[in-house]
């Protein structure tokens, strides 16, 4: 709707990131406000927030229904749920890209027995509860969004079917093993506050991007 706010959170990039932004200005209430590593853009962009809800989108995603984001809201003020979100499609690459984000929605759902988490692609905040967690940790360089989401209750935590496509760019730059060892590494240390703190270069090699609120 063009009445919804979109503010972009852009962390200095280098390929016309807000003039592209701006270029919607006629069709979309859009701002572009300072960001940083993606902690920092999103917290700045969520304190400008004034509604209930508060969306968080990775710069390099495309909604797959374009209903989801109204059923996700619905679903939220329903069941009164702090955090939602949804599966990941990849539709480009190879069949090893695909494999792993089908292998990321199938942890995601399994983490319902024990800690439910979403990713920055797409988290959907009741917006009095991310901040009485504090917000995305701006300490922390990797996993930011999943340590936050895990700190909310099972009961208060869904995954709506619909997805969201994303590309394989994180593949192309670091490789399958190496992504792959990272996220399951993230997983096994979930309980180590040092772990999240330390600088796993994960975006060392990352290309110009901006978070999207």
């Amino acid at each position: 709707m063009s009445s919804t706010r979109v503010l972009v959170a852009d962390a200095n990039s280098t390929d016309g990131t807000p003039e592209i932004v701006l270029g919607f200005r006629d069709r979309l209430n859009v701002s572009v406000i300072r960001g940083g590593m993606p902690s920092v853009g999103r917290n700045q962009g969520a304190a400008q927030a004034d509604t209930p809800y508060v969306l968080f989108l990775d710069a390099d995603i495309e909604l797959a229904d374009r209903s989801l984001v109204r059923r996700c809201v619905e679903l939220a003020q329903n069941q009164e749920l702090h955090c939602v979100t949804t599966n990941i499609l990849c539709t480009e690459g190879s069949w090893l890209d695909k494999a792993f984000y089908v292998g990321n929605d199938f942890f995601q759902y399994l983490s319902y027995l024990h800690r439910p988490f979403a990713t920055g692609m797409f988290m959907l905040f009741e917006r009095k509860k991310f901040w009485e967690l504090g917000g995305f940790h701006e300490q922390i360089l990797f996993a930011e969004d999943y340590r936050l989401s895990q700190q909310i209750e099972r009961k208060h935590f869904a995954i709506v079917r619909g997805g969201v496509h994303t590309t394989n760019r994180r593949f192309k730059k670091m490789g399958h093993l190496r992504v792959g060892w990272l996220f399951l590494w993230t997983a096994l240390n979930y309980w180590n506050n040092k772990y999240f703190l330390r600088d796993h270069k994960y975006w060392a090699s990352e290309p110009d991007s901006a978070p999207h609120v």
